[in-house]
């Protein structure tokens, strides 16, 4: 039977940004509410296997309502942009779905579901309308259900004639009164003063309608028949206005909203775009971006390759023809390269290509093969040579002289593509088909090294493909004037990091283990203490028995409702903390639970048994801004806003006895980019003057005498001055500093009305931006904008706000960068033993022994300050200890 899904976007997208925390992809897109439309999507298609489907949008503001009511959705606030700049990205989502969308000038969403629902109904089909606003239940029939979008849109509750009856007593056509006599806030519509949705149901129980209340009104009593005497027009306007026209002018669309599944040529490459990895494993879609295309296009198969496997015996003849070797290709598994195996190596000259096995490398015969992986003077290049440096550590073999990294430079020269596999960029170059390596040794559970025929060519492949790219790229370089960029930072740093995550930092097990217990005392105390505030035991990690201990029983207010019960996730106990101490004791108890999993167990898991250490692995081409990421594990993102989570730090110590760790961070150095940047005097003043640039900047936008800023002044100062770094809107600051949007808005002027050389930088960059296309960094980092000069509003506004902001963070990310290769100069120079272990965002962290701590102490600033010449000084602030809490 023919079924017809009809979903109401504006109404879905609105929830699912609301709902799903904040997500970005690599370009630094907001995509969290497309993300949540999309799972809605994909679980609705899997469960209701639709054979059409149509999502509707409102085409604009004004609409027919607006002809007799122009207050009609006037009390609505503007969009966020970090939600405006989705409808362009769930538009093209939606296009490669093959999922028609509709819209129509003068008439909303709503209508337009209402008539094609109707039409469908008319004709005996099936329809589900997906919607959140209750108001959609007028639509059910016999055919027609709605369901309603709960938990955000994870969850939603169907409706057919018999729910409403149940759940309001009411028929589908009496949803309309309802909202008559009761109004809608969100929609601006008035209703009858004093009339809920208590005593709206039970006037229509008893007399059915909004014309038969307003017209039997002698029957009822006091301040509510004066109420609805006195705004009967306004009972009669509302129902007019909730009620949805179902007769829109629209052309025959049934066949146009056919619907056969999902094509993964077509969808695949947008999922990509989004960084939707968990989806595309959900949908088995492959990850490279030839998705069926070797078979469709004979022309992509792979060219005709000879490989020589080499034996022991080989390897006398291979020895003579080492140093005509160009290309080096190790293909490793797993996806920390501390615990990678080896499976084969690929050794390129201009016409041949040698294959060594895993077990021929780590042989007695292999020395000569060993031996030119060490040699520094044989250059190495290849792709991921980070990775293949670490994966050689760990098997014992030393590797030197990379000359040049293909997967560096294709982030140098696009950082917001996000295909940067070999298959990914010889698709990029056009060059011969590359097949993805989850083709060749499949995935996941299925994985599987193929035999040694399949993998060497497959390897060849890959060393061939590398071989092509190479001269592409370095020309691409030469061209952005990027070389500096890539043979004086990016490849000397991917050395320095390499050096860094194989020495490692000590964790001191047994004080993290004590660590432990303290935080389990601590979590076993508190529990107790929520018991006794609450009056009873009840398990606190379920949301449904602490939202009836917390609503029911303590009788808080309740902020948010879910399909089972009530909310009690962050934002809403955060929100419930003044009225009830067991709110706070709560909020301790998910932060020390987390603290105790995350941090203590976590850790724990990661020390690797024959160095006592931690590794972390550092990836150079993540960030579209330049910074750096830490995984495997995560020492960027340990929590030091609690005394609790600072805590942790104390288990990172020195590995030899006697030693120190010593700490180094820069002060400020994204509003140092940015008063250099835009010339700003009155920012340059600060600094130059080494005031404090939160109070400085609130006595200049209060206008008040630095001394008369207070606490309130000087956070509301620091928010605006970050988020201006972040490209933040009025939507975020709001959020941030808890007040309206219109406060913060008017903030961000006025902070624009006192720092008016950022306003005129803001403004120059963007109409660079649309010149070039692009925007850089002081060191030239680049980063394309192809959306700048997009028709599109929410598009073009999101490609503005990174031009503006990603010359600051760009910049202090390379500044970082070139204090850590100064560094590691000045330590040769020096001949000193201390070590360089960590980077923390604007943070450097050494261990020094005693004797060179006094030096250290002073060469760790001076180096980190003159990593780069700006018009305000550079400020690194250095301190140490016993462990890293105490350098700190």
């Amino acid at each position: 039977m023919e079924k017809l899904i009809l979903i109401d976007g504006n109404s879905i997208i609105y929830r699912a940004f609301f709902a799903m925390p904040p997500l970005t992809n690599s370009s630094g897109m907001h995509t969290n509410a497309v993300y949540g439309f999309t799972n809605m999507l994909l679980r609705l298609i899997q469960e209701e296997q639709p054979t059409h489907m149509m999502v509707a949008f409102d085409a604009g503001k004004e609409t027919f309502r607006h002809e007799g009511y122009q207050e009609y959705k006037g009390g609505r606030e503007k969009t966020p942009p970090e939600l405006s700049e989705q409808f362009p990205l769930l538009k093209e989502l939606l296009d490669s779905f093959g999922i028609t969308r509709f819209e129509l000038k003068g008439y909303e969403a709503d209508d337009i579901i209402g008539t094609v629902s109707r039409q469908a109904d008319e004709s005996g089909r099936q329809v589900i309308v997906v919607t959140g606003d209750k108001d959609m239940l007028q639509l059910v029939s016999d055919n027609v259900k709605v369901s309603l979008t709960r938990k955000g849109v994870s969850e939603v509750e169907p409706y057919g004639v018999q729910e409403i009856q149940e759940r309001y007593g009411l028929t589908p056509a009496q949803i309309v009164d309802l909202k008559g006599l009761m109004g809608d806030t969100s929609d601006n519509i008035p209703g009858v003063p004093g009339i809920g949705e208590k005593t709206a149901l039970k006037l229509l129980h008893q007399f059915g309608s909004v014309e038969e209340v307003l017209a039997r009104t002698d029957e009822l009593k006091g301040k509510q028949k004066e109420n609805l005497i006195n705004h009967a027009e306004d009972a009669r306007m509302s129902k007019r206005l909730a009620t949805i026209f179902r007769e829109v002018p629209l052309e025959h669309l049934w066949d146009d909203m056919a619907f056969s599944g999902l094509e993964e040529e077509k969808a695949a490459p947008m999922l990509r775009k989004l960084e939707f990895k968990s989806l595309i494993e959900r949908l088995s879609f492959t990850a490279g971006p030839n998705t069926g295309e070797k078979n469709a296009n004979p022309a992509h198969e792979a060219e005709p390759i000879h490989v020589t496997v080499v034996d022991e015996a080989g390897i006398d003849s291979l020895k003579g023809k080492l140093g005509e070797i160009e290309v080096l290709h190790v293909e490793t598994n797993g996806d920390n390269p501390h615990h990678a195996d080896i499976i084969g190596l690929i050794l390129s000259s201009k016409d041949s290509h040698y294959y060594i096995s895993s077990e021929l490398l780590k042989h007695p015969a292999g020395e000569p093969v060993r031996q030119w992986l060490a040699d520094a003077k044989a250059p190495k290049k290849g792709y991921d040579l980070h990775r293949i440096d670490l994966a050689l550590h760990w098997q014992g073999i030393v590797f030197e002289g990379a000359a040049f990294d293909i997967q560096l430079a294709a982030y140098l020269l696009d950082p917001t593509e996000n295909n940067q596999t070999l298959s990914g960029l010889a698709s990029k170059y056009e060059l011969s088909f590359l097949a993805p390596d989850d083709e060749v040794f499949g995935k996941g559970a299925k994985y599987k090294v193929p035999d040694t025929g399949v993998l060497s060519l497959h390897l060849a492949h890959k060393a061939a493909a590398a071989q092509k790219i190479i001269p592409l790229q370095e020309q691409e370089l030469e061209k952005n004037e990027m070389n500096r960029l890539f043979f004086e930072l990016e490849m000397p740093l991917s050395r320095i990091l390499a050096d860094m995550e194989k020495q490692g930092i000590a964790v001191n097990r047994e004080d993290l283990q004590e660590l432990g217990k303290e935080f389990e005392t601590q979590i076993r105390r508190l529990v107790q203490h929520i018991y006794e505030l609450a009056g009873m035991e009840f398990n606190i990690n379920s949301p449904k028995q602490l939202g009836e201990i917390l609503f029911d029983k303590l009788g808080l207010p309740v902020i948010k409702k879910t399909k089972t019960g009530y909310s009690t996730d962050a934002e809403v106990l955060e929100k419930l903390a003044p009225y009830h101490d067991i709110v706070q004791s709560i909020l301790e108890y998910r932060q020390l639970a987390k603290l105790q999993s995350t941090y203590v167990e976590g850790l724990l898991k990661e020390i690797r048994p024959e160095t006592g250490k931690v590794h972390t692995y550092y990836r150079q081409t993540i960030a579209a801004t330049g910074r750096l990421s830490s995984q495997y594990p995560n020492l960027q993102n340990i929590p030091i806003r609690m005394e609790e989570g600072r805590k942790i730090r104390k288990v990172f110590v020195p590995s030899e006895p006697g030693w120190h760790i010593l700490a180094a961070d820069y002060s400020q150095i994204e509003l140092r980019v940015l008063a250099d940047i835009s010339g700003d005097e009155r920012l340059k003043e600060a600094f130059v003057n080494d005031m404090d640039i939160h109070t400085k900047t609130a006595s200049d936008v209060f206008g008040v005498p630095p001394e008369q800023v207070d606490s309130n002044m000087r956070r509301s100062a620091k928010a605006v001055n970050f988020g201006i770094v972040y490209g933040i809107s009025d939507y975020g600051l709001s959020q941030n500093l808890n007040i309206t949007r219109k406060e913060a808005a008017k903030f961000i002027d006025q902070y624009f009305e006192v720092f008016q050389g950022v306003r005129k930088y803001m403004d120059d960059i963007v109409k660079e931006a649309k010149r070039d296309g692009y925007v850089t960094t002081l060191l030239e980092r680049r980063r394309y904008l192809p959306e700048i000069n997009a028709s599109n509003f929410n598009l073009r506004s999101f490609a503005e706000r990174t031009a503006m902001n990603t010359p600051i963070q760009g910049t202090a990310a390379d500044i970082i960068k070139l204090a850590m290769v100064l560094m590691n100069d000045v330590l040769r120079e020096h001949g000193l033993k201390s070590r360089m272990l960590l980077q923390v965002h604007d943070e450097l962290v050494f261990e020094v022994p005693e004797d060179e701590l006094e030096l250290m102490t002073k060469l760790v600033p001076e180096t980190m300050e003159r990593a780069l010449s700006l018009s305000v000084p550079l400020k690194a602030e250095v301190s140490s200890g016993l462990n890293w809490y105490e350098a700190k």
